[in-house]
């Protein structure tokens, strides 16, 4: 049930751990608390619908469907984004749904999680959203860490901030002086800084495939792919059966590993991306997910996205994946029980992908968005960096691409890869 409330965005904002002062021996230091916000499970559940429009926060995953785009409020809900005109993009409603960090669209339905439940919402009408059934305990806990333990009878909806001081000594770094009480938080996670988010399904390969289930980025964790929708929790595949989108049913639940990031669906085949390497399972019974082949490389968190001969995949350090590494790798899987490293290139922060016909789009997290010409994968020829946003994930379709930043969502026009032009930016709020 949604009140089974654990691991929203983990948040250790240790506001920076300033250091106010030092006098001989005795410091201080000032750290930001989380005190949690509850509502009734009733009073959520009756919510999670179209509400009025709200403004951008602290953005996540992507996914495109006709001509709205959903994004993705970390653990807030989504927003529906009206973009008939590119140029012109309208913010139009918000569906509330507290612990949502990720989504898929299959037609007229949309699939969120909830904490730790299934949503699914008729979305025929987006400004009139309405929640059609709901799939409760989908999804294995997500749980907070050190002594906080949360009310199960209510619903987290909301944090507020309040900062303390504390003394420690000057020559321990550690959390001395802080008392923990369990409705009180001091949380960790990488999520709240962009370029170290965690985990939507890998967008199309190419501007020419036309899917029925819309496009989302490759920092995915929801998948569709036929009568299924697939979603991955750290060590898990799970299986929906979708055929009457409105009412999905749990079927079946593969052991994938341990810390499965993210996944991406293509031509019968999902390629689960991990902190270790790459999974690859056939999904021509869908309801059967069966192990074809893997990839190992060093520890680092792992988008993947993939062609007919390609796989491509970002590691990055400086997340809880503890990887060490910066770079691009692309994989053979021409032959599909045995890809091979073909070749790796350099980046410097490197998260989400996306790739149309020769066109490959990285995001470098600081560094900007990468566009390079694919065509000779052992040749890669940087085309453009467009610099000066923080990125994270990238679906670029139909010449169009949008880009999920630290200031909000821009799009760029690429039909000239030689002159790419923004077409408009929605910032968020400051």
């Amino acid at each position: 049930m949604l009140k089974k409330i654990f691991n929203p965005v983990l948040v250790f904002i240790a506001a920076g751990l300033l250091m106010q002062g030092c006098i001989k021996d005795h410091c201080t230091q000032t750290y930001s608390y989380f005190v949690p916000v509850y509502k009734t499970t009733e009073e959520v559940r009756a919510n999670i619908k179209s509400n009025a429009p709200r403004e951008m926060e602290l953005t996540g995953k992507l996914y495109i469907r006709g001509n709205y785009i959903f994004l993705n409020e970390i653990d807030k809900g989504i927003h529906i984004i009206d973009n008939a005109i590119p140029t012109s993009p309208k913010n139009v409603a918000f569906i509330d749904i507290p612990g949502n960090m990720d989504m898929a669209v299959k037609g007229n339905t949309l699939y969120a999680d909830a904490y730790t439940d299934l949503i699914t919402l008729d979305i025929t009408d987006p400004l009139n959203a309405k929640t059609t059934k709901i799939v409760e305990n989908a999804f294995p806990f997500r749980q907070y860490y050190g002594t906080f333990y949360a009310d199960n009878s209510k619903v987290i909806v909301d944090w507020l901030k309040r900062d303390t001081t504390v003394n420690r000594d000057c020559d321990n770094g550690g959390f001395f002086g802080i008392d923990f009480n369990k409705n009180e938080v001091l949380m960790y996670n990488d999520m709240l800084s962009l370029p170290n988010y965690s985990n939507n399904a890998g967008s199309s390969s190419s501007s020419k495939s036309v899917s029925p289930f819309g496009a989302g980025g490759s920092m995915a964790r929801f998948a569709i792919a036929g009568n299924n929708l697939y979603s991955v929790t750290l060590n898990d595949l799970n299986v929906f059966e979708i055929s009457a989108p409105q009412q999905p049913s749990f079927t079946n639940k593969v052991n994938i590993g341990w810390n499965i990031e993210t996944i991406f669906p293509f031509q019968q085949k999902l390629f689960i991306g991990s902190t270790t390497g790459m999974y690859i399972y056939s999904i021509s019974n869908g309801n059967n997910p069966v192990k074809e082949s893997q990839f190992l490389h060093v520890q680092s968190c792992d988008p993947v996205i993939a062609d007919e001969k390609y796989a491509y995949v970002t590691l990055r350090t400086g997340t809880t994946c503890n990887g060490t590494s910066n770079r691009l790798e692309i994989l053979d899987i021409t032959n599909i029980n045995s890809p091979s490293l073909v070749k790796t290139y350099e980046m410097t922060n490197p998260h989400g992908l996306s790739k149309d016909g020769d066109l490959l789009f990285i995001c470098d997290g600081a560094n900007g968005l990468k566009v390079y010409n694919a065509a000779d994968i052992n040749n890669l020829k940087l085309v453009t960096t467009i610099e000066g946003i923080e990125t994270y994930d990238v679906i670029a379709m139909n010449n169009i691409a949008l880009v999920v930043t630290s200031d909000g969502l821009y799009q760029y026009l690429y039909a000239d890869p030689n002159n790419i032009q923004l077409l408009s930016k929605i910032k968020v709020k400051q």
